[in-house]
């Protein structure tokens, strides 16, 4: 990972002289004091009625130190004087360029993870895209529209420059002369409530299945005749009319499918691959046998197609503890008691579990963005903290890699 932390203007100060100084980034009580979060300065901090909420750990300025600064590589916030922090880490994203580290999904503002306002949706959202998250990945599954209404909300159809969204539609099997028109009214209907006039990515939210598995049990998809014969064409006819810039599909599915997929002549532009320490897609996995994602991955980058990392923290399973209700025999559950001995392990290295399973998946070979789940700020600044932090060593991730083996 690229250099990350945070750098103070030579004679700017941190607090505005009753909050925080440059070594103490922290939130203080009062609707004067500043947060820093992974390099970026809150003034006055969100919920500045709930410390004990936004309390961040604090680092100092001598450990997040940065070679050279330049207001070029800046983001800056002005309230309560000036500040600035170095931009998120930005890596290769295929035809698109670069994007950064770090992208916000829409399950979380759209209360697939848990419940939260629509106000500390807008709140979240924001926050990120000014911490330096270029991508927003959202849905219309994801709370039926609603974290796709939140972005339009948060910008009023105006984002910033260099923010990117992504959308998807669930297609299923429908009939091959209904395909066209099915992606095209989804895309539509997405971008009303985005206010956008067209997005940057547009991906199959379903799985690829072989031919043969049509209509059996666990694998609810597209056939793969029906992708490469309608699918394909119809999504390129949507990158020419300028609806979208790129298209791409889920690498969750039968392993064999995806990686043929993915080497089709006119395949995709992007997938959306499990990187997490467990290799579990959890409960999305229906199909037979392992999910391979690092085989995905890695078939991914030989055709140079961009990797979003998504399922982190596997729904919660890779964090402290699951917040919502779930059978005891659902995959999440079993996957969280998998994961006690890696939890063991972060509370030895001093981080929180959901912090270190995204250092884990932001440090897997070949993941251009890692997709964050969160639901509101608090969850997001973990997120940050992580990311700032840099990549594992592989002496620590083979060590998490052994915490989870015995248990496998």
């Amino acid at each position: 990972m690229g250099s990350a932390g945070v750098a103070l203007a030579e004679g700017v100060a941190v607090g505005d002289g009753d909050g925080d100084t440059a070594g103490e980034a922290g939130v203080g009580e009062g609707p004067s004091s500043t947060a820093m979060v992974a390099g970026v300065v809150f003034d006055p901090p969100p919920h500045a009625d709930n410390a004990a909420a936004n309390k961040v750990q604090a680092k100092s300025v001598e450990r997040m130190r940065i070679p050279d600064p330049t207001p070029s590589a800046a983001r800056w916030f002005p309230s309560g004087g000036l500040r600035y922090a170095l931009a998120m880490e930005q890596r290769a994203f295929g035809k698109l360029g670069n994007v950064s580290a770090l992208t916000l999904g829409g399950g979380g503002i759209g209360q697939v993870w848990g419940a939260t306002s629509r106000d500390e949706a807008l709140a979240t959202v924001r926050e990120a895209v000014a911490a330096g998250i270029t991508l927003l990945d959202v849905a219309p599954l994801y709370g039926n529209g609603e974290a796709e209404s939140v972005v339009g909300e948060a910008f009023g159809g105006q984002l910033p420059a260099g923010v990117r969204v992504s959308t998807k539609c669930f297609l299923g099997n429908p009939p091959a002369d209904e395909v066209a028109g099915r992606l095209a009214a989804s895309l539509e209907e997405s971008l009303e409530r985005l206010r956008l006039p067209s997005v940057d990515v547009f991906i199959l939210h379903g799985m690829v299945i072989p031919d043969d598995r049509a209509g059996q049990r666990g694998y609810r998809g597209t056939p793969r005749s029906l992708f490469v014969e309608q699918v394909i064409p119809a999504m390129r006819a949507l990158v020419a009319a300028g609806k979208t810039r790129a298209w791409g599909i889920s690498g969750i599915g039968e392993p064999e499918a995806v990686i043929t997929t993915l080497e089709d002549e006119l395949g995709p532009d992007v997938v959306q691959c499990i990187t997490n320490l467990l290799d579990s897609a959890g409960g999305m996995k229906t199909f037979e046998g392992p999910a391979r994602p690092r085989e995905i991955i890695a078939a991914a980058n030989r055709k140079g197609v961009a990797v979003m990392g998504i399922r982190a923290v596997q729904a919660g399973a890779l964090t402290s503890a699951i917040d919502r209700e779930l059978p005891a025999e659902s995959a999440e559950a079993v996957d969280f008691q998998r994961a006690v001995g890696f939890r063991a392990l972060a509370a030895e290295f001093g981080e929180s579990p959901a912090a270190l399973a995204h250092r884990y998946a932001l440090s897997m070979p070949g993941v251009a963005t890692v997709v964050l789940g969160v639901k509101d700020r608090v969850e997001l600044r973990e997120c940050l903290e992580a990311e700032a932090k840099g990549v594992l060593s592989a002496d620590v991730m083979g060590r998490i890699n052994a915490s989870v083996a015995a248990a496998t």
